[in-house]
């Protein structure tokens, strides 16, 4: 599959190029990228350049996944601030599935932005004339409330907690799992949960475990 954009009125997704590369460094060097994801830490330059000059276009090539910048629309060769993907299940079934992961830059939070990356991926991935998926999974290490209120809105149920399901540079971690049907509807379908509220994400990185840096 060639790259391609994906765009609306709030967010231009391109996959990332040479250009990023310091970008990129200096965003997953980030604590909050390094506490919930698996990209490596500490994180180097080298690590960004394999990412963008390896291992997104070879996935772009063989249709094991897809990775996109995220923009803004009125800068579309403006600074990365996130990144967004999907890794394609290998199943063989023609009932495909994607997880998708993300992460985001501190300065781009608590504007939606990655709400709207989200839904138009998660629309391209369904639609028969994108990947013409059948479910999307997400997954994230218990305790990041951020990257979960994103797919609450989206309409993922999470589905419980699984011990150990996620290993993070060595270490097994509990992890929280999500799912999102093709037939489902495109928003809230449970409620949040009581013990959580709106002020208890202040300061938590919007980041899902799926590397994307």
């Amino acid at each position: 599959m060639e790259p391609f954009v994906l765009s609306n009125e709030h967010v231009h997704l391109a996959m990332p190029t040479a250009a990023d590369v310091d970008r990129i460094t200096a965003l997953c060097q980030g604590a909050e990228i390094a506490a919930w994801t698996t990209v490596p830490s500490p994180y180097t330059r080298a690590d960004a350049a394999s990412f963008i000059e390896e291992v997104v276009p070879e996935a772009w090539r063989t249709g094991r996944g897809n990775t996109w910048a995220i923009r803004r629309p009125d800068a579309p060769e403006g600074p990365v601030l996130g990144m967004i993907g999907l890794a394609l299940d290998t199943s063989p079934t023609p009932e495909r599935s994607a997880e998708i992961g993300y992460w985001l830059a501190p300065e781009a939070r608590g504007e939606g932005l990655m709400t709207e990356a989200g839904r138009i991926v998660t629309d391209w991935a369904f639609d028969d004339e994108g990947l013409g998926l059948a479910r999307m999974v997400w997954t994230a290490f218990t305790g990041n409330w951020a990257s979960r209120r994103v797919v609450w809105r989206l309409g993922f149920r999470v589905e419980g907690t699984v011990r150990g399901f996620g290993v993070q540079r060595g270490v097994r971690r509990d992890a929280w799992i999500g799912t999102l049907l093709a037939g489902d509807p495109r928003e809230p379908v449970e409620p949040w949960p009581s013990a959580q509220t709106d002020g208890d994400l202040a300061g938590n990185d919007v980041v899902s475990r799926v590397p994307a840096g």
